[in-house]
């Protein structure tokens, strides 16, 4: 996919200065910045797009080689592009661009900058991993949503050191390398010259700080292995391999990092009596020749209660019944399915002697002899008729 124009992409013009640009970026990252999209793919890369831009922008070499080269002119595929990005936090991407993380949020969460979780001494951690379970849910509980308690083993924040890795306040130190920012420079040889570029302290994978002392349960990590009960609220209408999202259930991070998010993918466990397809379910009503025959009274389940419908004489094999709004809810609509009755007339196994000669006295006369006519229809087109 071809990269989009970097003015595009922060919204400015070619001529724009740099104070512009440095505006727009700022209105960028808050707009797409993680902690106000949690979950949100799309904005996390829409992020990681305008810190590319700007990064190139906001450079006057790096802009000139762009206006005249474009894309090429700033080698966007090596350690200052788009894949310098990948990978790092959010917030060493803006320390980068020398801009202050709490208090380019401060506005959105209420002028006190983010409340995330550490204080002084604390080392940035990485970010957990997502988590990722399946919950089985019957057709019942499908049809009205249902609040599930889960239990699950996963890495937590240690509680001795409250997930920091570090023994006490006192064991954290600046890093040495890239002196607390967690970046370095790099020199690298381009088409175009040399050109420096920052990217992830090595000795400190971008925390910016180091643990002198870390803590005896956790090793240093600021994770432990634990067990959480979550409340999952499952809506109506889910359906097999459908993923559900929980923003910050995963696991807890390295050293303070925020948690990953839990993944709940549903599976659906097979029903007794239903089949589904879609929000339409399906059942099959089985007949004995004398009420196909003479007409009866059946009675049905529903994912609720039972019904009672109206079987007329002569009804054929194969005659499908639909129940409007019986079946299943539309996610997130206010639809619902049908439940479709498919008529099976049962043809006798065994029969005892009286049943024999009764049959056979019936086998000859004229109304027991097949005489399919125009409003006897086929299978496709009793199908056809019911979603009509």
């Amino acid at each position: 996919m071809a990269k989009r124009d970097y003015y595009e992409v922060l919204g400015v013009a070619k001529g724009a200065s740099a104070d512009e640009i440095k505006k727009a970026y700022r209105k960028k990252a808050l707009e797409f910045h993680p902690d106000r999209n949690p979950g949100d793919k799309s904005a996390e890369d829409k992020f990681k797009e305008a810190a590319e831009a700007y990064d190139v922008l906001s450079d006057a070499d790096k802009r000139a080689r762009y206006d005249r080269y474009g894309h090429a002119g700033v080698d966007s595929s090596g350690p200052g592009g788009a894949g310098g990005f990948q990978g790092m936090d959010m917030d060493d991407i803006l320390r980068r661009f020398g801009f202050d993380t709490d208090d380019i949020f401060s506005e959105f969460f209420g002028g006190g900058g983010r409340r995330r979780g550490g204080g002084g001494g604390r080392p940035r951690g990485e970010r957990g991993s997502n988590l990722r379970i399946k919950v089985k849910m019957t057709l019942e509980e499908i049809a009205t949503g249902v609040n599930k308690k889960i239990k699950v083993r996963k890495q937590v924040a240690c509680n001795t050191c409250n997930g920091s890795g570090a023994r006490d306040a006192s064991s954290v130190e600046t890093c040495t390398t890239c002196r607390g920012s967690g970046m370095v420079n790099r020199v690298t040889q381009t088409p175009f010259g040399m050109m420096q570029t920052a990217v992830q302290c090595p000795a400190c994978n971008g925390a910016g700080q180091t643990i002198k002392s870390p803590c005896n349960v956790c090793k240093g990590d600021g994770r432990v292995f634990g067990e959480e009960t979550i409340e999952v609220d499952i809506p109506a209408g889910v359906h097999e391999g459908i993923q559900l999202s929980m923003a910050g259930k995963g696991n807890a991070g390295a050293k303070g990092g925020g948690p990953g998010d839990l993944v709940i993918t549903i599976e659906e466990t097979p029903h007794e009596e239903f089949t589904r397809e879609g929000n339409n379910i399906h059942y099959e009503l089985f007949l004995n020749i004398a009420d196909a025959t003479l007409g009866t009274k059946a009675e049905v389940p529903t994912l609720d209660t039972r019904a009672r419908i109206t079987v007329p004489p002569g009804t054929q094999s194969g005659k499908v019944f639909r129940l409007k709004d019986k079946g299943l809810p539309a996610l997130q609509s206010y639809q619902r399915g049908d439940l479709l009755i498919h008529v099976n007339v049962w043809t006798p196994k065994k029969l005892n002697d009286e049943e024999r000669r009764i049959l056979e006295k019936l086998r000859d006369m004229p109304n027991f002899k097949p005489t399919p006519g125009k409003d006897d229809k086929s299978f496709f087109e009793r199908v056809k008729d019911v979603f009509s």
